[in-house]
């Protein structure tokens, strides 16, 4: 619950795992990558890309950071819509 002081909350109408989705099929289909290529440069396993693609997980920052080395590109820029 916010302070009777503080400002109201932005309202967004996307989430950032919505964000985070769109940016990741983004970056793999102009790397032309599958699923399972950016798990393998990642680290990771292809079903957890997956549910991150589909929204179905809540990502770490290990993760976020790990998928972001990947793809070459810094952390932050995955959450910009």
């Amino acid at each position: 619950m916010q302070s009777p002081s503080a400002p109201p909350l932005p309202q967004t109408t996307y989430t950032l795992r919505a964000v985070l989705a769109k940016n990741m099929i983004r970056l793999r289909q102009e790397r032309k990558w599958s699923q399972e290529h950016l798990a393998y440069e990642a680290g990771l396993h292809r079903t957890f890309v997956a549910h991150v693609e589909r929204h179905a997980r809540n990502i770490s920052l290990d993760n976020l950071e790990k998928i972001a080395v990947a793809f070459g590109v810094e952390a932050y820029s995955l959450l910009q819509p």
